[in-house]
């Protein structure tokens, strides 16, 4: 009926808004990136406003990157707005959203004068609220047209009121593999560096000596184990979604979704760090192979289980998948590998993407906890 249809918009309504404010915070940590060596370079903040355009050094993919990485924010906040009682969608709004946008630009690269490794520029600034303000007018479009009200409808049918945390987790999996990873699917694995990083922040301090002995070399993970891993890396996000969709058909096709998105995001990041030629070589390794095929299966198997079940199994498999993996040392082949994204035009995307990589599957097992926590008859709807 009519209210429940206004009750789902609502519920979009404010979960447009953390969204939106979560994205601003993820645009100033990879605008700000790596949050070091900040010093006055002698350059008044406002000097790059008077730069010629175009700057020297731009590229297409930097015009496509800026373009899209402030597209979302002007979706989001739109998004907002619309939801809000009374506001009609109107192009005025996404002007006004657009402003927002070239604000939270204008402030970035003001800072960005006090870092060395960035470089402010007045085009990344038109770039970027350009993108806000085409993200607010794909939104103010899509309002007009019916499709955000058809999705609001869709997705109360397809999953539980209570799927907000997951379907967030889930649209940011894909983002969080593109980040290289020593093991396909391998998010997580954060033991060897925090190491690393708390002896080199205490090497010069009495603390140094308090560290314990077991900070010893890992040993590399057998050829099995590594199988598991994959398949544990694609089972996961499998059911992340079947806790919170009942249906046995629609959790099928979210499944393989998964598949499709994780095979294609992995083979687009091995893409980007060494060529399109180079794109599909990690399914060479047998391990990675029967890990696809094994996770598969797994994602068979737990088709009938109750939502609460696999919820129970995705706190389990998390659990396990984390304490293999960082149970295993990074090659220097993979050091390698990270330090072409830390140079050069992947340094914006190094740091956001990279604590996607390594916090992902501890927000997971956060929602599953939350979750789990909660009684069966408040999460689920009828399975129709």
């Amino acid at each position: 009926g009519a209210g429940g249809c206004e009750t789902v918009l609502n519920s979009h309504a404010s979960m447009a808004w953390p969204l939106a404010l979560a994205y601003a915070a993820l645009i100033v940590f990879a605008s700000l990136f790596p949050f070091e060596d900040w010093r006055a370079q002698g350059i008044a903040p406002w000097e790059f406003l008077f730069a010629p355009l175009p700057p020297p050094y731009w590229t297409g993919f930097d015009i496509g990157i800026n373009i899209a990485g402030y597209a979302p924010l002007g979706f989001l906040l739109t998004l907002g707005w619309l939801r809000r009682e009374g506001t009609r969608p109107t192009l005025a709004l996404t002007l006004a959203v657009a402003l927002a946008g070239a604000l939270l630009s204008l402030g970035m690269e003001f800072l960005q004068i006090y870092l060395p490794q960035r470089v402010p520029s007045n085009l990344d600034g038109l770039l970027n609220t350009a993108g806000t303000w085409l993200g607010a007018l794909l939104a103010w479009l899509l309002q007009r047209l019916g499709v955000l009200e058809r999705w609001s409808r869709w997705r109360a049918r397809w999953f539980s009121a209570q799927a907000r945390g997951p379907l967030v987790l889930l649209m940011l999996w894909p983002a969080a593999l593109l980040f290289p990873a020593a093991l396909p699917f391998g998010l997580g694995q954060v033991l060897e560096r925090l190491e690393a990083a708390v002896a080199q922040a205490v090497e010069d301090s009495a603390f140094y000596d308090w560290l314990p002995q077991s900070l010893q070399p890992l040993e590399p993970l057998a050829r099995s184990t590594e199988a598991l891993c994959v398949a544990l890396g694609l089972w996961l996000p499998c059911l992340l979604a079947y806790s919170v969709v009942a249906h046995r058909g629609r959790r099928l096709a979210l499944a393989l979704a998964v598949f499709v998105v994780g095979v294609g995001v992995t083979a687009l990041s091995c893409a980007l760090t060494w060529g399109p030629l180079h794109a599909w070589v990690w399914l060479g390794a047998l391990p990675v192979r029967v890990g696809l095929l094994a996770g598969a299966l797994l994602a068979l198997l737990a088709l009938p289980l109750s939502g609460r079940a696999c919820a129970a199994l995705l706190l389990l498999a998390t659990v396990v998948h984390l304490s293999l993996l960082n149970q295993a040392p990074t090659s220097p082949y993979f050091a390698h590998t990270l330090q072409l994204w830390e140079q050069g035009r992947f340094l914006r995307f190094y740091g956001l993407s990279q604590w996607l990589g390594w916090l992902w599957p501890y927000a997971v097992l956060v929602v599953v906890l939350l979750r789990l926590s909660q009684r069966e008859g408040q999460t689920y709807n009828p399975s129709p």
